[in-house]
């Protein structure tokens, strides 16, 4: 009966995927938003064209294989089996397709300021190919007031009016590379339009690939969302960086502080610290929401120390690996780090503070050297650094391993006894620490 019961239940998918109704889009942006997004429209049964201005990319991709690290090269193929998937990097794609979705970057400039050169550039590109009835979206990441003081003037200059001929939301991306906890399509879609009619169509093309789509009064409300999330988790980590940094000179293990703490029931969420806040989300999209508000002369102080906190972490460790290195100055010294990338399980080093780290240790003289399993060569101040090996012989060859990130499955045991000094800033040799040469952060 069993086997049965599941043949029902396939075909009662099948059927479901036949009757669907479905879409052609373009996905601008193959990254880390963008790809996993193709992929949950291409197994909804919609047919989706990629364009990607890297061709390092479009090559990766034309070979089926993936640049993701969470992404393997199996799905890469998968997508493209049933001849839906197309990318490239020409635009005219565009004229084909029911909803253009625009994946790009959303940096900060040398100034600290919202650098939405890469938006613009991705739907100037696409308006020549803009026709009546189609939808546009952007899930970039950014300021509240972007989809209608950027993108709509642009739109309308091709003569289409927004919410008449043409339709515009905003939905932000809520991509978390590493966890798989939550597929794709369970986490709710967050949706805001220009006008009602754009929202309907945002709605009634997202819900075709997620379970719930939770509609929003505006495109500012929906852009307000995603900055809310990031600088929430800002404002909490950078609290326990702090708090990291007080307990250092107070010898109190905040470890051991949080994990009590947690044990409370009601009333308490557990944050943790690090070596600082990377990512391309966290670090970046509070500082956006505070400069917007700068232009209505309001200062969100939280957020501006939040920022401040976090730009110390970087200096603060390099003084804390000195400090234990006392023994031996630091420019003699031989520093192993533990992990690139800006978290565990990942291969994206997009604003990772270990880089900062690193930088900071060779400006002082040290010697160092990484390992990470997802990253073979790093470039940090002009100067291009190979992955090391983590033998035995290794890690006793240098005088400190520096953990800054704490990568599922590394023989943390064996770091800890083979190497004379350990700086975790992540607690993955905590149950270790009785050996006497762990230090937590």
């Amino acid at each position: 009966m069993g086997g049965i019961k599941q043949v029902l239940i396939l075909r009662k998918e099948v059927i479901e995927l036949e009757n669907a109704i479905h879409y052609t889009v373009a996905i601008i942006g193959l990254g880390y938003v963008g790809l996993p997004l193709a992929r949950l429209f291409l197994n909804k049964g919609h047919t989706v064209y990629g364009i990607d201005l890297d061709p390092n990319k479009i090559q990766k991709l034309s070979k089926r294989q993936s640049y993701l690290s969470d992404f393997p090269h199996g799905d890469i193929k998968n997508m493209f089996a049933k001849g839906r998937f197309h990318v490239g990097s020409s635009y005219d794609v565009i004229q084909n397709v029911d909803a253009v979705i625009i994946c790009v970057p959303t940096p900060l400039d040398e100034q600290v300021k919202p650098d939405l050169r890469f938006v613009r550039e991705a739907l100037k590109n696409a308006l020549p190919y803009l026709s009546y009835g189609q939808l546009v979206i952007l899930e970039s990441s950014t300021y509240p007031g972007t989809t209608e003081e950027e993108l709509l003037p642009l739109i309308e200059s091709k003569g289409m009016k927004v919410g008449r001929d043409i339709s515009l939301v905003y939905s932000p991306e809520r991509i978390d590379p590493g966890q798989d906890k939550y597929a794709l399509d369970d986490i709710p879609k967050v949706v805001g339009g220009v006008t009602q009619k754009c929202t309907e169509f945002g709605k009634r093309l997202y819900e075709t690939i997620f379970k719930q789509v939770v509609v929003v009064s505006s495109a500012r409300a929906a852009e307000m969302t995603k900055l809310l999330e990031n600088s929430q988790r800002l404002v909490n980590i950078s609290f326990m960086n702090e708090l990291a940094m007080l307990c250092d000179v107070m010898k109190i293990d905040l470890w051991e502080v949080i994990a009590a703490a947690s044990t409370k029931p009601y009333g308490f969420t557990p944050y943790y610290p690090g070596p600082g806040i990377g990512g391309h989300c966290i670090p970046v999209d509070p500082l956006y929401l505070s400069w917007k508000a700068k232009t209505h002369n309001f200062d969100l102080k939280f957020i501006d120390i939040a920022h401040q906190i976090n730009e110390r972490m970087p200096e603060f460790l390099i003084e804390k690996v000195e400090k234990q290195l006392s023994a031996k100055p630091l420019k003699d010294s031989r520093i192993l780090v533990i992990g690139v990338t800006y978290k565990k399980d990942v291969n994206d080093l997009r604003e990772s503070t270990a880089l900062k780290i690193i930088e900071g240790l060779l400006a002082r003289g040290a010697k160092v050297n990484f390992y990470d399993p997802f990253i073979e060569e790093i470039e940090v101040g002009g100067i291009q650094i190979k992955r090391s090996s983590l033998t035995r012989r290794y890690v006793q060859h240098h005088d400190c391993t520096l953990i800054l990130t704490d990568h599922t499955g590394l023989p943390y045991e064996s770091i800890v006894t083979y190497s004379p000094l350990v700086i975790d800033t992540r607690n993955a040799t905590g149950k270790f620490k009785h050996l006497g040469n762990v230090v937590l952060l």
